[in-house]
């Protein structure tokens, strides 16, 4: 049995820009749905959500069987584990993600870690699975050969340290990204809750330049439309415009505001007979 192609990883080397969203929502129903709306990634967050690796098998699991949108790909799972740890890369790897965004890279030397954590020995030091998930149980022969062929490594730079080493991680054989983290990124340079500050926004164009320079694929979430659009222009290819919780508090928000002036116009009424 062939292995499953990584059509993402497959479009960051093709420099083919990859529009996606951030879910953070660790319900595999609300997966399949989000799954579905045409964005060419999404992103299931472990990192800062209650979800944990038998919730995301089931998540996976929900992703691969959404129906795309008319004249879409079906979209590509990116699952971020809550540290860039062996262990939890492993046990992610398993249950069969592919595209993993890995938190808090600091250095080359973590970089090559997370890498490594993908990679089966010699290249590596992860461990013998088994009949795991990812392998089809066992029924993939050649999955231990060429597993790390479809598995894409992406790694966040989040702090201002980070950033003065984008030339040094994205030498590191096997990063096939290098994610800016705009919310930590913000803090550590001392402008905390404000992301789009001006000397951020700045940094974070210097460091796509970079990126792309060093031949590879920068990435971001920027919510903001027109900022995306910047950070595509400036060479950004995988870039997530929208966050399915933020979305649907948005739209109840907006729902019950609509109702709220005439549901207290209506109770004064009744109060005052």
């Amino acid at each position: 049995m062939a292995l499953p192609m990584n059509r993402f990883k497959k479009a960051l080397a093709e420099g083919r820009a990859q529009i996606g969203v951030w879910s953070t929502l660790p319900s595999p129903y609300v997966s399949e749905l989000v799954a579905g709306a045409g964005f060419d990634w999404m992103l299931l967050d472990t990192e800062h959500t209650p979800s944990d690796v038998p919730l995301m098998l089931q998540q996976l699991q929900a992703v691969a069987a959404a129906q795309p949108a008319a004249g879409c790909a079906p979209c590509t799972p990116v699952v971020r584990p809550a540290w860039n740890d062996p262990v939890l890369i492993k046990r992610y790897l398993d249950v069969g993600a592919q595209s993993l965004l890995l938190p808090f890279v600091q250095s080359a030397e973590e970089a090559r870690a997370a890498v490594a954590a993908t990679r089966y020995a010699p290249a590596g030091m992860r461990g013998m699975g088994g009949s795991m998930r990812a392998s089809n149980f066992g029924r993939s022969a050649e999955y231990i050969a060429r597993a790390h062929e479809e598995l894409c490594v992406l790694v966040q730079v989040e702090t201002r340290e980070a950033l003065d080493q984008i030339e040094a991680i994205a030498a590191v054989d096997g990063v096939d990204g290098i994610f800016i983290g705009p919310a930590d990124l913000s803090a550590s340079m001392g402008h905390p809750g404000n992301p789009r500050h001006p000397e951020v926004d700045k940094a974070i164009d210097e460091a796509i330049r970079r990126i792309r320079s060093a031949g590879k694929a920068p990435g971001i979430l920027m919510a903001d439309e027109e900022r995306a659009r910047e950070c595509l222009a400036l060479g950004a290819l995988f870039v997530a415009v929208a966050l399915d919780l933020v979305a649907l508090r948005s739209a109840l928000d907006t729902n019950a505001a609509r109702f709220r002036g005439h549901l207290m116009s209506a109770r004064a009424k009744e109060t005052s007979y």
